[in-house]
């Protein structure tokens, strides 16, 4: 296959208190549908949608977790490997807006740090607020991430927040790529080592080879000083 035909995977986990809109959430980006009647998520669910970015193929492959503290021995290993995390919590419920902290060290405890969008949904229900939006703004502030604001069921910013996230992962894989094209190669220094100068540092010095010798074998001898 042609490095132009390869496409990029993207896992993204959905995290936050249950309740939130996280199912609701990626079945509206993937399938398009919306149900109001609520039903807790048992451990994980998972959907895909493929999308383009700047003229590259990105296909998001979306885990969303349950958000109860019971699920949480199954729902953490899915964390593992994501290159992407929405954070979501509801427009209506104070404790969910309170959890973001503990649910982002959830994450990061799993995958380091990785780009996160925090979602507060429900913004249909504006008039049932609980969580002024300068807090919302200076918590997302404090835990570096970028906030975005949406209704589910309105389907508002739904796919706003996917396509955010698909861009800023695949800058990412940008840069690191050029990194690496631009990166000088240094070839390697053979050598042997010798005692250690007054600062402590190991010195190198060239292998002269003898007349008519052997070449001395530089990893025995490296070993042995280790």
């Amino acid at each position: 296959m042609r490095e132009e035909e390869l496409e990029v995977a993207l896992k993204v986990v959905i995290v936050g208190d249950g309740g939130v809109g996280k199912s609701s959430m990626i079945q509206r980006y993937c399938r398009g549908t919306f149900t109001r009647d609520y039903k807790k998520t048992i451990g994980v669910d998972f959907l895909e949608r493929q999308i383009e970015i700047d003229g590259e193929e990105v296909r998001l492959m979306l885990w969303d977790t349950a958000g109860q503290e019971e699920f949480d021995a199954i729902t953490k290993a899915y964390y593992r490997g994501a290159h992407a995390c929405v954070l979501a919590f509801s427009t209506t419920d104070r404790d969910s807006f309170l959890a973001l902290h503990s649910w982002k060290l959830k994450v990061e405890n799993e995958c380091g740090e990785i780009p996160t969008i925090i979602v507060q949904n429900k913004i249909d229900l504006m008039d049932q607020c609980v969580v002024g939006p300068d807090e919302a703004e200076l918590v997302a502030r404090a835990l570096g991430c970028r906030l975005m604001r949406a209704s589910v069921k309105e389907d508002v910013n739904v796919g706003a927040v996917f396509r955010a996230l698909a861009a800023r992962c695949l800058a990412d894989l940008r840069r690191e790529h050029a990194a690496e094209i631009t990166a000088p190669t240094i070839p390697p220094v053979i050598g042997t080592f010798t005692n250690h100068n007054s600062n402590g540092t190991i010195l190198l010095r060239p292998v002269k080879h003898r007349p008519g010798g052997k070449k001395r074998n530089v990893l025995k001898n490296a070993c042995r000083i280790l």
